[in-house]
């Protein structure tokens, strides 16, 4: 916490320098969306580069004023909350003041400037993000207040913590771990006592794209028990995207790319060439958007798509076929075909990628 004081304090420091030499103080960010900033790893997925190009928060320009001072103000909140050891969620940060800040995302867009300005994770800044994942399996922890907490597969799921770090005593007997792109197909394979059939696992999903607490929590999972992790993802451009940022991470993110990405996260489905093989009608597949194709050609230029030739191969499938299809399309085949027959195989024969 003192580390987190201390660069605020600098912070602050240079802005009144500048005041004191009537200089307008600046603010300087590196620029968090930039490819050029971003450097590919295969050990850590994607990486900001450390001499980054940045751009300035200038109090002096009526464009980049508004943001300079709510940069200051979240500061000021952070400030406190670090000297007095209180957590505040982003939603709280928001409500604190909806009509200084505008909508949540602004407020979002704020705290990842500040932790990538101040080179601090954000949980060090003592703000938790709401979180929307759900794990359940063969896994028990403690959290940081004490509650034991056990994941053992019912029809219920347990929400994934909201300061993933404070979590401890973390028990599991999983063989591997399954992340599902989607709550419905999650919520499927609970009804179907999936975790317990086939053998012990752990299954999570960040019910779409994973927020933050989500990727924390299967990265601890992967630090703490070392077994496989396989995705489940929709056979679509936004699976494929959602899939990589579990194994790659982010750009806006990649200042943080050493807590967040676990790249040796398998793609287990639903592949394009599962489409063909499992002779699945064309009659129940989803033709392309125009969003879609825009999408699929942006994955297919990223640089790791090129250290991942069977990766590159579906991904020609999917755009030469310009069709893609839910994980649910399995039940034109029979209602519990996913976890009855698709999954059993592809984990006992390996038909992960």
């Amino acid at each position: 916490s003192s580390e987190v004081l201390e660069a605020i304090e600098n912070v602050i420091q240079d802005v009144l320098k500048s005041l004191a030499q009537k200089r307008a103080p600046v603010l300087t960010l590196a620029n968090r969306s930039d490819w050029r900033n971003i450097e590919f790893k295969d050990s850590v997925g994607l990486q900001m580069i450390p001499c980054c190009t940045t751009k300035q928060i200038r109090i002096d320009c009526p464009r980049s004023a508004p943001k300079f001072a709510l940069m200051l103000k979240i500061l000021s909140m952070i400030y406190k909350m670090v000297q007095s050891n209180t957590y505040a969620t982003k939603r709280d940060i928001y409500y604190s003041d909806t009509l200084l800040f505008g909508s949540q995302s602004v407020v979002d867009n704020i705290i990842n400037d500040i932790s990538c300005m101040l080179k601090i994770p954000r949980r060090s800044l003592h703000i938790l993000s709401t979180t929307k994942g759900f794990v359940a399996g063969n896994l028990s922890y403690t959290e940081e207040d004490g509650t034991k907490v056990n994941c053992t597969c019912s029809a219920t799921a347990v929400t994934v913590p909201s300061n993933v770090q404070g979590i401890k005593n973390l028990i599991s007997h999983a063989k591997f771990m399954l992340i599902v792109e989607k709550d419905a197909t999650f919520q499927r394979l609970l009804d179907d006592d999936f975790c317990n059939k086939l053998s012990p696992c752990i299954m999570i999903t960040g019910r779409g794209v994973p927020d933050l607490n989500t990727r924390l929590l299967v990265r601890k999972l992967w630090d703490t028990f070392q077994i496989p992790i396989f995705t489940l993802m929709d056979a679509d451009p936004h699976g494929v995207e959602i899939m990589c940022i579990y194994k790659y991470g982010s750009v806006s993110m990649s200042f943080e790319a050493h807590h967040l990405t676990v790249p040796s996260i398998k793609w287990l489905g639903l592949l394009p060439s599962d489409l063909e093989r499992l002779n699945i009608r064309k009659d129940v597949l989803i033709p392309f958007t125009k969003q879609d194709q825009k999408k699929l050609a942006s994955i297919q230029k990223r640089p790791y798509i090129a250290c991942q030739p069977m990766w590159k191969k579906e991904l020609e499938i999917m755009a030469a076929s310009k069709l893609k299809a839910e994980i649910q399309v399995l039940t034109s085949l029979s209602s519990d075909y996913l976890s009855r027959v698709y999954l059993p195989n592809k984990l006992q024969f390996g038909g992960w990628l």
